[in-house]
């Protein structure tokens, strides 16, 4: 679910992490946790249409016991993962074709390790 922790200092096992600063109570955002059903039609959705807006992400969060933002940062990760997937398959057939030659093991990316989700309540 959408929970938060507790205000920096209520907790005696340390401070907490802040997600957003701003104000005298710094909360995190707890990473929300998808039911396998929740994901299935997600997924199914995501299939016929790489952007869900206006009432049909409404009704989608409220068939799926979601929030709307939950859905709409769902679909915005989604897309990165999928825009991810493509170009790693570009690069698979352009490589298989010898147009560029494949990353070797030691040069890495450092965008690769990045974190690439969002996942911040809006």
């Amino acid at each position: 679910g959408l929970e938060l922790s507790h205000c920096v200092g209520a907790d005696p096992l340390g401070p907490a992490v802040p997600w957003r600063s701003g104000g005298p109570c710094k909360m995190k955002r707890v990473r929300t946790v998808f039911k396998p059903e929740q994901l299935e039609r997600l997924e199914q959705e995501f299939l016929k249409q790489q952007y869900m807006v206006g009432t049909e992400r409404v009704d989608l969060a409220a068939t799926l016991h979601l929030t709307e933002t939950q859905v709409k940062v769902w679909f915005q990760n989604r897309r990165i993962k999928w825009r991810k997937q493509s170009m790693e398959q570009k690069k698979a057939k352009l490589s298989q074709f010898g147009v560029i030659q494949p990353a070797s093991a030691d040069s890495t990316d450092v965008k690769d390790h990045e974190e690439d989700t969002v996942d911040v309540e809006l």
